[in-house]
């Protein structure tokens, strides 16, 4: 374990003052992450609201959202270098109180042009807090104890998305949607508090030099890809805004990798993905956070514009995916001691496309029953697959290396995450946009336009012209939703199913897990 600086050394591991002070320093690590990752979701149900009083397009409330993202991902790999080299509970710190002032502001802004610029800044803000939290975690827990703690940390990850709906939902039921913004607020003074309290500094003991060209490339790259991703499927894939980021962020990144193979201090030292282990964690988040954060983007507004759900039911309506992974995460690292990495990983993940599959059966007249077992079932793959996977990516490198395994980690989930959204909202949209065309009989031809552009501008337009004509529009619009759901949930079924056959090649097995899990108890 490396060492710290400014405090005397942790009691011994098993000591009664050194396991509370360990199991304080989680919680306060738990309370960061879910400032940031609550959120993420939590403003997707604000989004009507933020477009009443802002007057914001639909193209600006995109970039409300992908904005943050975008930036969240650039930025994490140099952000984890940095703190491992100058202090991570001083990242830490710096990145609450950026979160917090880009969180405050938007309660008095009425502009969605500053609100983008503000939601850029509290990306930033995030990308210096996400990798510090479970660096943190990894290097105050030892060996024996980090599994089970990175399992913690990985079940607010993914749950957290969730409360966040819930709470969000619950806010929006009695004030403006400038209460979420409020609540981010609270979170980040009571974790600048905690964080000064309970949590220690530490730091890279050799002191080495940041790699500034490989940060350099390393955000261009990621922003450009991110970029082409998120505008792909708006522009055009053939537009030259799309298509000159898409291929300046390809070569950003070609660079990247070239250069650190040949600095004699790199930022990630790209052979570390010939460390099975490394690898195959690294792939299961992609593949995973593809799939489940294209779930929520679609889901949620199958359960508000389908459903008739609010934003509060839809949040409850999605909590036994909370409880699935609550309940499961706890018994990845046991499994994984008694199965190896391999079975594990493969098992959550061909549970995630099950879970995804059942989702496939969902009409515009489903009942909550399809919706509670395919959600459930997901949520299990994900407690089941997600924490061994970052276990295996922060066990795989040495503790001087743990921001940046950190980062990693994180990186891989954001740009999972926005492709994801790209990836099933695309397909969404285009089943759709089909399934509108297919009804076209029933939609007059003055109104096709407005209702090809989306199930909400559709829904508007059917209660605009009402009687009949309007019910037929309206259950037309419904129905082309529901295919278009399916379509999502299809290709996510299939790209987390090539993620099980990945893993189900390249993850160690049984023995290989043992001496990865011997190696980490030594360190």
């Amino acid at each position: 374990m490396e060492k710290t600086q400014g405090m005397a050394a942790p009691p011994a591991a098993g000591a009664p003052p050194g396991l509370m002070r360990r199991r304080v320093v989680l919680a306060v690590m738990c309370v960061a992450l879910m400032m940031i990752v609550s959120m993420v979701v939590g403003l997707t149900v604000a989004l009507p609201g933020i477009a009443a009083d802002t007057g914001a397009s639909q193209s600006q409330l995109l970039w409300i959202m992908n904005s943050y993202g975008l930036v969240f991902a650039g930025f994490l790999l140099p952000a984890g270098a940095l703190g491992d080299r100058y202090g991570r509970k001083g990242m830490l710190m710096a990145g609450v109180v950026v979160f917090g002032v880009a969180s405050a502001l938007p309660m008095w802004v009425d502009d969605p042009g500053i609100l983008i610029l503000l939601r850029v800044v509290a990306g930033l803000g995030s990308a210096m807090i996400m990798p510090m939290t479970l660096s943190i975690v990894t290097t105050v827990f030892p060996p024996e104890e980090r599994a089970g703690a990175v399992a913690v940390w990985s079940a607010v990850a993914a749950g957290g998305a969730l409360m966040g709906l819930l709470i969000s939902g619950a806010l929006l039921e009695a004030f403006s949607w400038r209460s979420i913004f409020g609540l981010s607020v609270a979170l980040a003074i009571l974790s600048a508090v905690l964080v000064m309290a309970f949590v220690p500094t530490s730091k890279d003991p050799d002191e080495l030099p940041v790699d500034v060209v490989g940060a350099v490339l390393s955000v261009a790259g990621l922003c450009a890809v991110v970029y082409a991703i998120i505008e792909g499927p708006e522009r055009g894939w053939s537009d030259t805004a799309v298509l000159l980021a898409a291929v300046g962020g390809v070569a950003a990144l070609v660079g990247f990798v070239l250069w650190e193979l040949r600095v004699e201090h790199p930022l990630l030292d790209p052979r570390f993905f010939r460390i099975r282990a490394f690898a195959s964690g690294s792939i299961v988040i992609v593949m995973a956070s593809v799939a489940t954060f294209g779930l929520f983007f679609v889901i949620l507004q199958y359960l508000q514009w389908l459903k008739g759900y609010s934003p509060l039911v839809a949040g409850l309506s999605l909590m036994p995916m909370t409880v699935a992974v609550g309940a499961v995460s706890p018994l990845a690292p046991v499994l994984v001691r008694r199965a190896g990495l391999r079975v594990v990983l493969t098992a959550g993940m061909i549970v995630m496309a099950v879970g995804m599959g059942v989702l496939t059966t969902l009409d515009k007249d489903s009942s909550y029953l399809p919706v509670l077992v395919g959600t459930t079932v997901v949520g299990a793959g994900i407690a089941l697959c997600l924490a061994p996977a970052t276990d295996s990516i922060v066990a795989s490198l040495p503790a001087a290396k743990q921001g940046v395994a950190s980062a990693v980690n994180d990186v891989t989930r954001e740009v999972g995450g926005a492709l994801g959204i790209a990836i099933l909202g695309s397909a969404s949209n285009s089943g759709y946009r089909a399934g509108v065309g297919d009804r076209s009989d029933v939609i007059p031809g003055n109104v096709l336009e407005a209702v090809r552009g989306s199930v909400d501008a559709a829904l508007a337009t059917a209660e605009r012209l009402g009687g009949a004509t309007g019910a037929r529009v309206a259950d037309a619009a419904r129905t082309a939703f529901a295919d278009g759901m399916d379509r999502a949930m299809l290709v996510a079924a299939l790209i987390v199913a090539v993620g099980a056959a990945a893993v189900l090649w390249l993850a160690p097995g049984r023995a290989e897990s043992i001496r990865l899990q011997e190696k980490q108890s030594e360190g």
